[in-house]
């Protein structure tokens, strides 16, 4: 039976069906996913059964052990940072990027019953992938006689649910303290650091721990099990218990995440209205300035293409928090290298290789196929030669900055491994970006993120080139530290 047009349910179908095309029509006009997509996910979903079997089955795993507990509770934190960013995102699209709010606002429905729709539809797309990938092991345990880990499924969804009100509340709170426009900005970079940030915090031990015993990992995961802040019944660990179907703290989960649900929707909904008539009016011109304008003419071609290429990216904000993610995993490394060893691992100069080289073609990309008015540049009292290599340059200043001190600090140290990893990563970085000017194609910068499905030859050539130049770096460093 069909909910009645109009009501909240109707409203409820509509917005997850808009998550399950993706609210976004493709090129070819087809809305996604289409029958290949929906055979592959059916394909992997019955390989994490298989998987999952393997796991708990062959490998005897104790499902009734406690200290799954804190494992469980592990990955569902981990998994929590993540549902933040994604949650952010959406809470983002729901409130700037949809443009159909303002319709559904001078309808006839209560902006109360908007709001709630919404919310729920950002926590059910939040949930999905996570639900789809613990799921099996959901399933399996309830076969193989343990039906309460198919409390992952509540578990999961409270998560979200606090993920996504956790997200909409902030989202909100910087549309009130700093106005829509740097909302959008700052959200999209905040969703892009928070997506890396378990990435970093897996990485804290590497970085500020200066101890070879081989032993001192099993010493430490040993003190955290007879912590009792850390310990298996620690209220850290409230979600990995409630994952494995224990009743109190199953309770307590999906009671905090009720709670925070109707606290969003229930006090914010007339700010939600709020806010939207602020993102309305983002688009509005700026007041004329006092002062008259004054154009200033560089005498330098090449300086000038790159100063308008950098201020370009620097005005996007979506761009800024792709290539954000991207600078965020270098951190460990710029770490390790500075941290004092004597001599860098083939690691540190393999990771500076590829992480520069795919740096170096994502600017690349969106400097020279993401270019919005070709046809005038080509058109330009200027030679096609000098356009390339501005924009060529434009693609290699930032990552050989990026890296020039921790390469520097290498060379002095280690003159003859730091020499090497220098050759790698100039010759990777220019690598990357000398075959997105050849090969790659104009394409809109909003396709970005799906830059790889639009050109294989390019994608392939800018992965074979950063395997290649990673695996002589580390090849070198390795010959050249024996």
């Amino acid at each position: 039976m069909k909910p009645a047009p109009g009501s909240a349910l109707w409203l409820l179908r509509h917005e997850l069906r808009l998550s399950w095309f993706g609210a976004t029509l493709n090129r070819g006009g087809k809305r996604m996913p289409g029958a290949r997509t929906l055979i592959t996910w059916t394909i992997a979903w019955a390989l994490l059964h298989a998987f999952a079997f393997v796991l708990l089955f062959k490998g005897r795993v104790d499902l009734s052990n406690p200290q799954l507990a804190i494992g469980a509770g592990v990955v569902l934190l981990a998994c929590a940072t993540f549902m933040l960013s994604n949650a952010l995102r959406a809470s983002v699209v729901a409130l700037f990027e949809r443009g159909d709010l303002d319709l559904l606002l001078s309808s006839p429905l209560p902006s109360r019953s908007i709001f709630t729709v919404r919310l729920l539809g950002i926590v059910a797309g939040t949930a999905a992938l996570y639900l789809f990938l613990f799921a099996p092991f959901a399933h399996v345990a309830a076969v193989l006689g343990r039906p309460g880990w198919l409390a992952i499924y509540p578990a999961v969804g409270a998560i979200a649910t606090l993920a996504a009100c956790a997200a909409m509340l902030l989202t909100l709170a910087l549309v009130r303290l700093l106005g829509a426009r740097k909302t959008r900005v700052i959200a999209q970079v905040v969703a892009a650091i928070a997506g890396a940030l378990l990435f970093l915090l897996s990485q804290a031990y590497n970085m500020v721990s200066h101890d070879s015993d081989p032993g001192a990992g099993s010493r430490l995961a040993r003190r955290v099990a007879e912590s009792s802040l850390l310990g298996p019944d620690s209220l850290l660990w409230l979600p990995g218990r409630a994952a494995r179907g224990e009743a109190l703290p199953l309770l307590v989960v999906v009671l905090l995440a009720a709670g925070a649900f109707m606290l969003t929707v229930g006090h914010t909904h007339r700010f939600f209205a709020h806010g939207l008539q602020q993102a309305a009016s983002m688009g509005h011109a700026r007041a004329r300035p006092r002062a008259p304008l004054r154009v200033h003419v560089r005498r330098s071609l090449l300086d000038t293409i790159v100063i308008k290429e950098w201020r370009l990216i620097w005005r996007d904000p979506h761009l800024i928090s792709q290539v954000l993610l991207q600078l965020v995993y270098l951190l460990p490394l710029f770490v390790l290298v500075l941290r004092g060893a004597d001599t860098p691992g083939p690691a540190i100069g393999a990771g500076l290789t590829l992480l520069c080289s795919s740096l170096s073609s994502s600017l690349a990309w969106i400097v020279i196929s993401g270019e919005d008015a070709p046809d005038l540049l080509w058109s330009a009292p200027a030679s096609r030669h000098a356009i390339r290599m501005g924009k060529l340059a434009a693609s290699v200043m930032p990552p050989l900055a990026l890296v020039a001190v921790p390469l520097l600090w290498l060379v002095v140290r280690t003159p003859v491994a730091g020499l090497m990893v220098c050759f790698t990563v100039t010759a990777a970085v220019f690598g990357a970006a000398l075959i997105v000017q050849w090969v790659g194609r104009p394409a809109p910068r909003s396709d970005f993120r799906a830059r790889g499905k639009e050109n294989f030859l390019c994608s392939f050539l800018e992965l074979l080139n950063s395997a290649l130049w990673g695996g002589l770096a580390w090849l070198l460093v390795s010959m050249g530290g024996r």
